[in-house]
């Protein structure tokens, strides 16, 4: 077998809906969070190429700013999809060298990964064609309605705690059930696959399903391996989290900086 050589795609197209925003630009200890991801791979000896998938229709804005800092790193940027993050995978893939052997597609917003997982998740990949990072599930998991309901205009409890006014506000969801989380796990990135396997995971006809790019593994029944992640692997989806990542990585925010030092 060839020497084992890592592509790396990361998917960056998405509008941050949720966060409200350009959650990739936002500062993390004087640099963007983007930057900060990129970072995790630029070091790695098992890393060969690393291509972002920028949003399609502002690709020369984010080039304008970001071109100089990947073009140090060797970065390659290409255009992502404009609806779904498969989109960008399958386009970034196209732009991943021939002579790497895998292929490794972490989240954008994932700038908390550590070495030590990067290091357990390729070590695992150059046995396994397949491997994923996950955490098992501590939460009690429930399943709950479609539908949202507004407290009963006599809920004596909600007019205790809330008033007249407040009443109407609260809304919630039915349980239907409690899910077992026996070998239930929170499954994370990077995701580190053979590029043949990935490759061929993604000329199926059906990507729309898939939620990560090992469903689309297990979809042609292949194997799957999942190794131990890292609770600090967190995904930054709304601005509470990117105040918990600030935290876990020791950056504070801009406005807790001395002016010199703001991003």
């Amino acid at each position: 077998m060839s020497a084992f050589k890592i592509g790396v795609i990361i998917p960056a197209a998405g509008q941050g809906t949720r966060f409200g925003g350009d959650k990739l630009g936002q500062d993390l200890g004087g640099r963007p969070l983007l930057l900060r991801t990129v970072e995790l791979f630029t070091k790695r000896d098992e890393v060969g190429a690393i291509v972002v998938a920028a949003p399609p229709d502002s690709i020369e804005e984010f080039r304008s700013r970001y071109a100089a800092q990947f073009g140090f790193h060797g970065v390659a940027i290409v255009a992502g999809g404009r609806t779904e993050r498969w989109e960008s995978v399958r386009n970034a893939l196209a732009a991943v060298p021939d002579d790497c052997t895998h292929i490794a597609v972490h989240d954008a917003a994932r700038p908390g990964a550590t070495d030590a997982l990067l290091t357990r998740v390729f070590d695992a990949a150059r046995i396994a064609a397949a491997v994923v990072p996950g955490d098992p599930v501590s939460s009690t998991i429930k399943r709950v309605s479609v539908e949202t309901f507004a407290a009963a205009p006599d809920d004596a409890v909600a007019d205790a705690i809330l008033g007249e006014a407040g009443r109407d506000a609260v809304r919630g969801r039915r349980v239907e059930c409690t899910v077992d989380r026996t070998r239930l796990m929170a499954i994370q990135t990077p995701q580190v696959f053979e590029a043949a396997l990935l490759r061929r995971a993604y000329a199926q006809g059906d990507l729309a399903s898939a939620t990560d790019d090992a469903m689309l593994v297990e979809q042609l029944g292949e194997p799957v391996l999942v190794v131990e992640g890292d609770p600090r692997n967190l995904k930054v989806t709304t601005t509470a989290d990117l105040a918990i990542i600030r935290a876990i990585l020791g950056h504070r925010a801009p406005e807790e900086r001395p002016v010199h030092k703001r991003f």
